[in-house]
């Protein structure tokens, strides 16, 4: 058999061991041929093919990004584009199947692919978000959360020196999950996620409990925050190829908001891409590794418009639609743990 595998949307550590570890499993035990689309979708719809060996994977496992890089794009979109095309370019080439190493876009992307043309499809999670619903955990959130607390660690000794409020803005477009962790970890004094809007009058109450105590108050934000009366997230970067809103910035609209109610000078610090870059976690790592085996094992189960999971402990398949129809969200209970420890 021959497989295609591909990464597409937002890169983040863990990626490499997923392929490392798809590769490993296909030649050990079946004598799988691979080859990787370039840049994502994009590489599927333009035809652009790299052939996969063994020694193209040697000490992969460690390494941040992907090797066969990614994009953004809609594979619904150009002139190769669409179900038709991409089996043809398919036939043509010789490869029986696609992994899709993805998130929300990639995999829904994956799935309408399988729905509307037949394409032999299976889905690997990737997400630093961990907003998959059909997954507990995705590769690259641990790493994520571990870079971000030690922005929070950083932030609170200069925050100390100056008696000012930190308000870091950490990724998230829908769930809060990073924020909740990195925040609980480093012992932020407010976390604000999408799934609960505040008011800027509590949470300058948080912050001046904190100031009143001596102590430099430190806010974190996820990007898809929104105050009580807000439509929508903050956005200013324009529509992705999917047409969703680039977030990010709401932490710059929060700090002088926070200043003007409370006289505390405040500095906003907006982590973005750094969250997804350099070298995975160990837990990364093995998880990313593990996933790649099991999608191969789904791949010769012909296990179509199927997506590999972590559920506990031990690696399942359920459909993409399961994986993409419902969001991971914090729960109430969770949040209200943590908020015991705000202010």
């Amino acid at each position: 058999m021959k497989i295609g595998m591909l990464t597409s949307g937002g890169d983040c550590p863990g990626l490499n061991a997923v392929i490392r570890g798809a590769v490993l499993r296909g030649v050990i035990s079946h004598d799988t041929e691979f080859v990787g689309f370039r840049n994502g979708w994009r590489g599927v719809v333009e035809e652009d093919i790299v052939p996969i060996v063994r020694h193209d994977v040697r000490g992969l496992a460690k390494q941040g990004g992907t090797i066969l890089g990614s994009s953004r794009t809609n594979p619904f979109e150009g002139e190769g584009g669409g179900p038709e095309n991409i089996q043809r370019m398919l036939d043509a080439n010789g490869i029986d199947a696609i992994i899709a190493i993805g998130g929300e876009g990639t995999l829904t992307a994956a799935r309408r692919l399988h729905d509307e043309g037949g394409i032999n499809v299976v889905g690997v999670p990737k997400t630093i978000d961990n907003d998959l619903a059909a997954t507990d955990y995705s590769f690259g959130f641990d790493t994520a959360v571990e870079i971000a607390t030690e922005a929070i660690d950083r932030l609170r000794t200069t925050a100390d020196s100056h008696g000012r409020c930190m308000v870091l803005e950490v990724m998230g477009r829908h769930v809060g999950w990073i924020a909740l962790h990195s925040g609980m970890a480093g012992g932020a004094h407010a976390i604000l996620i999408p799934e609960q809007p505040q008011s800027i009058e509590q949470i300058c109450e948080w912050v001046e409990s904190v100031r009143d105590r001596g102590r430099a108050p430190l806010v974190v934000v996820a990007e898809g925050f929104t105050l009580e009366g807000m439509d929508e997230a903050h956005s200013h970067k324009g529509l992705d190829a999917f047409n969703r809103p680039r977030l990010g910035g709401i932490a710059d609209v929060l700090a002088p908001m926070i200043e003007e109610r409370t006289g505390i000078e405040s500095r906003a610090t907006v982590l973005g891409h750094i969250q997804r870059g350099g070298a995975p976690s160990a837990y990364d790592r093995v998880l990313a590794t593990r996933l790649g085996m099991a999608a191969i094992d789904a791949v010769y189960d012909h296990a179509w418009g199927s997506m590999v999971t972590l559920r506990g402990t031990e690696i399942k398949t359920v459909s993409i639609a399961e994986a993409v129809g419902t969001l991971n969200r914090v729960p109430q209970s969770r949040y209200d743990e943590a908020r015991v420890l705000f202010g």
